[in-house]
């Protein structure tokens, strides 16, 4: 087994697949129980998805479907998007959910965090902290799919966050998610050596190295890829692909 996880994320949009690139340009990529059957066969380490419509549509997850992917799901399985009740958390869970993705609730009700984390214990319960480069190289910690600022900076959010209770820190840089050009190291490497709960690298992986990078450099627990996993190719052609086993030990087993 990795010592570090490497976690495919994908994108749900009205029950399909998506990827952007900054958080922008949608490119539908197909069924998610397609993909997940992929990543299945793969014996992938875990599985990130994201509803990025959810919040911004002011919706509850979409359960019935959600039921339906957790039970073609043979990995442990992250889910975030609009989640904003304890009874949200109790019905993933009971769907067959692992790990409950928070983001905008963060801010907008940290109480429900504290008591979730309270009820279902840290572990299950992940902190999404989206992060956008202003001028001067200020950086801003942005909701909503990154299209309002909280008035955070990612120190602040990320400190916030453990001090709720959850459990890991799922942390993007909007600026470099879908570039496939490499991780925001500095970021990585700030919010890994104030926390003491794991950093999850998001946001920019185009290869096996920049997922070294992160580690070594960065200082992250686990790294996170979406485009490097469903394209293939300058053209990027839609491909659901991961790494061999073997590749990925050599790069982080020794980290």
């Amino acid at each position: 087994m990795l010592r570090h996880r490497v976690i495919p994320c994908l994108l749900l949009k009205n029950r399909g697949l998506v990827k952007t690139s900054r958080f922008k340009d949608e490119i539908y990529i197909g069924d998610p129980i397609n993909a997940i059957r992929i990543f299945n066969d793969k014996e992938v380490d875990e599985l990130v998805l994201l509803d990025i419509a959810a919040t911004r549509e002011e919706r509850e997850p979409d359960f019935e479907f959600l039921e339906e992917i957790a039970s073609e799901c043979f990995m442990p399985l992250a889910y975030g998007g609009g989640v904003t009740k304890i009874e949200h958390f109790h019905t993933l869970l009971r769907l067959g959910v692992e790990k409950i993705i928070v983001n905008t609730a963060l801010h907008s009700n940290p109480e429900m965090i504290r008591e979730a984390a309270s009820i279902f214990g840290s572990q299950a319960i992940i902190a999404s902290i989206d992060v956008k480069r202003r001028l001067f190289g200020n950086r801003d910690v942005m909701i909503k799919s990154g299209t309002k600022s909280v008035g955070l900076k990612p120190l602040e959010a990320a400190l916030n966050a453990q001090n709720l209770g959850v459990g890991e820190i799922l942390l993007t840089s909007i600026d470099h998610e879908g570039e496939m050009m490499g991780y925001d190291l500095h970021l990585i490497e700030l919010i890994s050596q104030a926390v003491s709960i794991p950093v999850i690298a998001s946001g920019g992986a185009g290869s096996i190295e920049h997922f070294r990078q992160a580690v070594q450099q960065g200082g992250a627990s686990a790294v996170s890829a979406g485009s490097m996993f469903v394209f293939y190719g300058k053209h990027k052609a839609v491909l659901i692909s991961y790494p061999e086993y073997s590749a990925l030990e050599e790069a982080l087993q020794e980290s």
